[in-house]
């Protein structure tokens, strides 16, 4: 699978701009400000429904506009191996306000949640050491990103669960901002309470699943990087351990917990536990990583953990995914250039975004892009 042509309106920096890519390598080089990152943002906007850079879609729209549009050739190989090869054409809409909207082939307009997953991807960054040692948002993007990728309609449930806790604080709001008892509301909070566990606790349950799939080859790639010396590992930390912990249904556990914390919420005008507190427990040689771990340490972490939702991805889905490699090789030293190169040189499709000539990957096959003459042509 590869995308072959990527065209984008209104979208960051680039009021409109085509971009013809082939399999196999591809280097978009140019100076910094030039819109590189944003342009492999996009397939990774269009393949997860997230962006590693933004919690939420505002900053994806070119300031002054309304949306912005992704689309997207992508070629696969018929189901029969035969050829020619199939072309489907992925479009999404990512609105400044309102729901994000996306369509097949120029067909029923559906939401972008509907074809999350259909182009995989994974993206190496400059902010993946963040993985390891940053705060747990971080971690829960990566996670909701695995889920995207790895589980049907993971997305839809996503979405169900924050509209829900967004409801709930709302209501948390509005009763701490009242005078005196809020006894005569507790009957509504009690029923929003009751949808945030129930798609709390199906959100958990998905998430551990993913967790699961994840960690036994994140601790063998983990070993392989770094030649056998620690031994790492993943585990989920979910904020309703009971899900976990419980033998059988942990939701009136998590009630009975509710019970307790509903004067702290109301007074904070937050909810102060479930799925988004969640978070991923990296451990080396059993200590936390995050505390214990050396830069180096971290870097190897944190791209065991991504070639692991790649392996995972292409062993489940039965087709490669698309690598993204933004702006890395100015951050690793040579050891880990090489093992990331070996680890792109195999794949079906290579974005790759270089400032400097000498953070071009030395592949003569690459194709070249220069990001400066899109630029000149975009603003001509």
């Amino acid at each position: 699978m590869y995308v072959s042509r990527l065209a984008l309106d209104h979208y960051r920096s680039w009021g409109s701009v085509v971009v013809d890519l082939e399999p196999g390598v591809n280097v978009l080089h140019g100076e910094n400000g030039l819109g590189k990152t944003n342009i492999v943002e996009a397939v990774e906007v269009l393949s997860t429904g997230t962006s590693h850079r933004t919690s939420s879609s505002l900053p994806l729209v070119e300031r002054g506009a309304s949306k912005a549009v992704i689309r997207a050739n992508v070629t696969e190989p018929a189901e029969d191996g035969s050829s020619p090869a199939r072309v489907t054409t992925y479009e999404a809409t990512i609105a400044a306000r309102g729901a994000n909207r996306a369509r097949v082939n120029s067909g029923a307009s559906q939401y972008l949640r509907d074809i999350v997953g259909r182009v995989p991807s994974v993206a190496f960054t400059p902010d993946d050491q963040r993985l390891v040692a940053g705060e747990p948002a971080a971690r829960r993007n990566f996670l909701d990103q695995a889920g995207a990728l790895l589980v049907p309609r993971y997305a839809e449930r996503l979405q169900q669960f924050t509209r829900v806790a967004r409801q709930r604080a709302a209501l948390l709001k509005q009763l701490g901002a009242r005078e005196g008892s809020f006894d005569a509301a507790l009957s509504g909070l009690e029923v929003w309470t009751g949808q945030f566990i129930e798609t709390g606790v199906e959100l958990t349950r998905v998430r551990a699943g993913v967790v699961d799939r994840l960690a036994g080859p994140f601790s063998r790639i983990y070993g392989r990087l770094a030649s056998g010396r620690g031994e790492a590992a993943l585990a989920y930390a979910p904020s309703f351990v009971e899900v976990v912990e419980a033998d059988d249904d942990p939701r009136p556990a998590i009630a009975a917990h509710f019970q307790r914390l509903y004067a702290g919420e109301v007074s904070r005008g937050v909810n102060l536990i479930g799925p988004q507190r969640d978070d991923l427990a990296l451990t080396l040689d059993g200590m936390p990583a995050r505390d214990f771990a050396s830069n180096g340490e971290m870097w190897t972490m944190a791209l065991a953990l991504k070639m692991a939702l790649y392996e995972v991805t292409a062993a489940e889905r039965g087709v490669r995914p698309i690598v993204i490699l933004d702006d890395v090789f100015a951050q690793l030293d040579e050891r880990r250039r090489e093992q990331i190169l070996g680890f792109a040189s195999t794949q079906d499709q290579v974005l790759v975004t270089a400032a400097a000539a000498g953070d071009i990957p030395g592949n003569r096959e690459a194709h070249i892009i220069d990001v400066a003459a899109l630029r000149r042509d975009a603003d001509a």
